[in-house]
C-alpha cells in the first residue's frame, strides 16, 4: 500500500503542476503591461502639467486620449481571458485531471508492475549469446576492455575465446593481461605457453616452455603443464624424458581424468605399441596383418573418415574419432586442422558445437 500511496501523490503533484498554471487568469499580467502604461502616463501627464512643461488645452486632450486608450484595455482584459480560459484550457485540465492518471494506470499495471517476474540472468546471457555472432560478441568485450584496459576479469574471459577462433597471437596478449590485472596462477601460466605453442604451429617453443616451468612451480600436478613439458622433450629429441613425464602422470592420475586417454595413446605412441586409432573391432580384423600393412589401413580408414566429414560435416562423433585418431598417429597438425574444421563445420548449431567442445575436452584439448 505504501507503494501505491507514494504513486498516487506523485500523480498529483504531476497533475497539479499541469493545473496551476492553467487555472491563474491572464489579468495580472495584462495589466501589468498595457494598463499600467497607460496610467504611468496620466501621473507623468499631471507632473508636466504643474510644472508648465505642457499647456492646459493639450493636456486636456492628452488625458481624454490616454483614457480612452486605458478604456480599451480594460474592455479587452475582461473579454480575452474568458475565451482563452473557456476553451482549450477546459479540454487540457480535464485531461490532466482524468486523462493522465488513466494513462499512466494503463501503461503502468502490464508493463512496470513491481510484481511481474523477473528473467533469470542465465537466461538473458544465453538469449543474447545464442543471438549474436560470435565475432559481434569478441568485439564488444574487446571494446570495452580498450575503455578499460585493467579489468583483470574481461581478460580472463576474452582469452580462451581468441584462442578458439584462432587469434593465437591477440589471445596470448590477453592471457598476459589476465596475470598482470586478474593474478598469477597455474591454469593461466600454462593457458599462455599453449596458446604461444599454437602460434608457432605445434612448436613449443622456449617462451612456451618457459611457461609451462612457471605453472608447474606454481602447481606441480598441472596436468596442460606437465603434458606440454612432455612433448617439449620429444622435439627436443628426448622421447625417453617425455615418456618418463607422461608414465609419471598417468601413476598420479584420478581414474576419471579426462586427459588419461590422449596421454595414454601418446604414451603407446612414443614408445612403438600398437595404436588404438580406431573401434576395437576395427583392429581385432588386423591383427593378423603385419605392423606396415595394419598401419596403412589405419592410415587410409583416417583418410575416409575425413573425407566423409568433408562432405557431411554435422557428424560431431565423426569429427572427435578423427581428431582423436590424428593425435594417436602422432599426426598433430593435423589433429589441430581437423579441430578447427570441425568448429567451423558445427558453428551454425549451438547444441552440436557444445557437445563438440565437451568431446575435445575429454580428449585432453581445450574445448
Amino acid at each position: 500500500m505504501a507503494l501505491w500511496f507514494v504513486f498516487a501523490i506523485m500523480t498529483a503533484v504531476a497533475v497539479f503542476a499541469v493545473l496551476w498554471p492553467l487555472g491563474r487568469t491572464v489579468r495580472a499580467g495584462r495589466e501589468g503591461s498595457e494598463a499600467n502604461v497607460y496610467k504611468d502616463q496620466l501621473v507623468e501627464l499631471d507632473r508636466d502639467a504643474e510644472v508648465g512643461l505642457i499647456g492646459p488645452a493639450e493636456a486636456s486632450a492628452a488625458r481624454v486620449e490616454i483614457g480612452r486608450r486605458l478604456l480599451a484595455s480594460a474592455e479587452t482584459e475582461r473579454t480575452a481571458p474568458v475565451t482563452a480560459r473557456h476553451g482549450p484550457r477546459r479540454g487540457v485540465a480535464v485531461f490532466a485531471l482524468l486523462g493522465l492518471p488513466a494513462l499512466a494506470l494503463a501503461v503502468y499495471l502490464p508493463l512496470g508492475s513491481p510484481m511481474q517476474g523477473d528473467d533469470p540472468l542465465a537466461g538473458r546471457t544465453k538469449t543474447a549469446a545464442a543471438s549474436q555472432p560470435l565475432e559481434n560478441l569478441v568485439a564488444q568485450v574487446e571494446a570495452h576492455l580498450e575503455k578499460n584496459p585493467t579489468d583483470g576479469r574481461g581478460w580472463t574471459v576474452l582469452a580462451p575465446v581468441l584462442a578458439k577462433i584462432g587469434r593465437f597471437d591477440d589471445a596470448a596478449r590477453a592471457y598476459r593481461n589476465s596475470i598482470s590485472y586478474a593474478g598469477e596462477t597455474a591454469e593461466r601460466r600454462a593457458d599462455l605457453g599453449e596458446v604461444l605453442s599454437m602460434a608457432a604451429g605445434g612448436v613449443i617453443t622456449a617462451d612456451a616452455k618457459g611457461e609451462f616451468e612457471r605453472a608447474v612451480k606454481l602447481n606441480a600436478d598441472d596436468p596442460k603443464a606437465r603434458y606440454f613439458l612432455g612433448l617439449a622433450a620429444e622435439q627436443d629429441g628426448r622421447p625417453k624424458d617425455a615418456a618418463a613425464i607422461w608414465r609419471a602422470m598417468l601413476d598420479k592420475a584420478p581414474a576419471d581424468a579426462p586427459w588419461k586417454p590422449m596421454l595414454q595413446a601418446q604414451l603407446a605412441r612414443i614408445e612403438g605399441k600398437p595404436l588404438p586409432a580406431l573401434p576395437d573391432e576395427t583392429i581385432a580384423s588386423a591383427q593378423s596383418m603385419s605392423e606396415a600393412d595394419r598401419s596403412a589401413m589405419i592410415r587410409g580408414m583416417v583418410d575416409k573418415l575425413a573425407a566423409r566429414l568433408q562432405q557431411n560435416g554435422d557428424d560431431v562423433e565423426g569429427w572427435l574419432r578423427l581428431v582423436r585418431a590424428y593425435m594417436v598417429l602422432g599426426d598433430a597438425d593435423k589433429a589441430r586442422s581437423a579441430q578447427a574444421q570441425a568448429r567451423q563445420a558445427v558453428a551454425g548449431n549451438a547444441e552440436r558445437l557444445r557437445q563438440l567442445n565437451d568431446g575435445l575436452k575429454q580428449l585432453g584439448l581445450d574445448g
